[in-house]
């Protein structure tokens, strides 16, 4: 065991020292835990902003103009008065995203419970913004519409009343959740990227042969790979999690989010990495290697409840994803950085995806052997 341990400390400061002689490789792991992550969270929104809405006002009444006046920045720009006759070329010429046809006599027909319809035309090829966009406008008149009979008549629109309290993101603000998933999918990507492409870098630059008359086994120097490449990228995800998501993009951060974020990252290194390992082994060439790990990533990021609801999903690739790490981590992200998880809520999260880690690494372990015993 000592010998093993001694064994795994020189090797592993064989691949630091690997890692820091290029510095492009350096100033890219940087770059995606900083400028990368900042600008996707800051860029990609799943809400409405600045939507373009015009209005044809049939009615022009109290309550009308009320509904014209309550879409207001930043969701919707100003909203402008139109007619029926240029409604169709208007967005066609791709002017308005939503077009509202308020019926004459509509405040009349309200007040007298007749339940008269809004016609909201929405221009589908700005296809995300046209569908939230829709239950936006669909919400905001709800509420208008049950403010003005309160006013008038001291009774409600709706036979329920419902009270919403949001805890986690009371402004919906899409960025909190993109900056903090966005962590997850950069650090599934590099990890598998850095650990693999070291395996292949041994093969191609022959060193794998002075591995073969020394005596190193291979779960050294798999565990040492592990370590070194693991290690720097636990150290700036640390910092891109302190720094980046809770400062920069003003993600509230609970006391101990931060050291169980660490500790999962730490769990999920090695898990990726270990994934890594046998992709490479697999793949003799880094092009091939390429090839592979690049529609792994993918497959495992999208399915994985990060970009999009798992119930959303097929039921087989709902069962499917439960064995992915990313999915696994995904949901220890969210547990441990928006709902204030402690460690006894989310254990078994970490044993999950310590099992499945030690099951690619008893895989790669075992065609490391072959691999090493075909290049003898």
């Amino acid at each position: 065991m000592r010998r093993w341990l001694k064994n795994v400390f020189f090797l592993s400061g064989k691949e630091f020292r690997s890692l820091f002689s290029d510095p492009i490789l350096v100033i890219l792991i940087i770059y995606m835990f900083s400028a990368a992550l900042y600008t996707v969270a800051t860029t990609i929104s799943t809400e409405v902003k600045n939507g373009s809405v015009a209005v044809i006002n049939n009615d022009h009444s109290t309550l009308s103009y009320r509904l014209q006046s309550s879409l207001i920045p930043p969701y919707f720009r100003k909203v402008h008065e139109i007619t029926a006759n240029q409604a169709d070329r208007l967005m066609d010429m791709g002017e308005y995203t939503f077009v509202i046809d308020i019926p004459p006599n509509y405040e009349v027909d309200i007040l007298a419970g007749r339940n008269p319809q809004i016609h909201l035309s929405i221009d589908a090829t700005a296809m995300t913004q046209a569908a939230i966009g829709s239950n936006y406008i669909s919400q905001i008149f709800s509420r208008e519409i049950n403010d003005f009979l309160r006013l008038k008549n001291n009774k409600t629109f709706t036979p329920i009343k419902t009270a919403v309290n949001v805890l986690y993101n009371p402004n919906y603000t899409s960025k909190w959740f993109m900056g903090a998933m966005q962590i997850v999918g950069n650090l599934n990507l590099l990890t598998m990227l850095l650990v693999g492409a070291a395996i292949i870098r041994e093969r191609e630059r022959g060193t794998i042969e002075h591995l073969l008359v020394m005596p190193v086994t291979s779960s050294e120097i798999a565990i040492a790979k592990i370590i070194a490449n693991g290690s720097v990228l636990l150290v700036v995800v640390g910092l891109s999690l302190r720094f980046v998501t809770g400062g920069l993009l003003g993600v509230p951060l609970p006391a101990q989010a931060i050291p169980l974020f660490i500790l999962g990252s730490l769990i999920f290194i090695f898990a990726i990495a270990s994934l890594g390992i046998m992709l490479a082994i697999f793949a003799p060439t880094m092009p091939q290697f390429g090839l592979l790990c690049i529609p792994v990533y993918v497959v495992m990021y999208l399915l994985s409840g990060t970009t999009s609801p798992i119930e959303n999903m097929p039921e087989l690739a709902q069962w499917i994803t439960q064995l992915s790490p990313t999915t696994i981590f995904g949901s220890y992200a969210q547990d441990v950085i928006f709902r204030g998880a402690s460690l006894d809520l989310v254990w078994d999260k970490l044993v999950k995806m310590a099992a499945i880690g030690f099951v690619f690494l008893a895989v790669a372990l075992a065609q490391f052997k072959t691999m090493l015993s075909r290049q003898g």
